[in-house]
């Protein structure tokens, strides 16, 4: 239970850039502590995006749920949302105190390229894993329902709560029994 809770504080602590941040840190220590697979990994973000509430404590409740039960999930949410709670403090000290400095100005333009890596670097892999089979060929089912989400995003800009509908309803059709 303590190393989940450090997980999560680890997790929490160098996820700059809000929850989507987070993706990388979570699939490399869930999976590699064994506690998820990398496709639980795909279902806990895309059930953390579908509910109410941050992403990162969406994913640290469920995940923690998934591998440790209810007292997994609170000690999960609390490892992530307390290294977030002191840092909030501390840097809105700092910074609204030095908000037109260069130095504060220079780091934060720098940590944005970083913030896009590590989303763009969660989204390619959760791609893959989502959109080819394990034998490595194209998931057809996937293929068209990213297709169609995917151009109604861009073209239509549809409504995010649209988009899930939409999708949970082709998955339906493509899978259920």
């Amino acid at each position: 239970m303590l190393r989940l809770f450090f997980i999560f504080f680890r997790i929490g602590l160098f996820s700059i850039g809000g929850g989507y941040a987070m993706i990388p840190l979570i699939q490399q220590d869930l999976v590699g502590a064994g506690y998820m697979t990398l496709t639980e990994v795909t279902d806990l973000v895309a059930i953390s995006q579908m509910t109410p509430g941050p992403i990162a404590v969406n994913a640290a409740t469920f995940a923690g749920m998934h591998t440790m039960g209810v007292a997994g999930a609170v000690v999960a949410t609390l490892g992530v949302v307390l290294p977030c709670a002191l840092i909030s403090v501390v840097v809105a000290r700092f910074f609204f105190s030095r908000m037109d400095s260069a130095l504060v100005q220079g780091a934060l333009y720098g940590m944005r390229p970083v913030v896009v890596s590590l989303i763009a670097g969660a989204m390619l892999t959760f791609a893959v894993s989502s959109l080819l089979m394990p034998g490595g060929g194209l998931e057809a089912g996937a293929a068209v329902i990213f297709a169609g989400v995917f151009t109604l995003a861009l073209v239509k800009e549809t409504s995010p709560a649209v988009l899930f509908l939409l999708s949970a309803l082709a998955g339906l059709a493509f899978y259920a029994p």
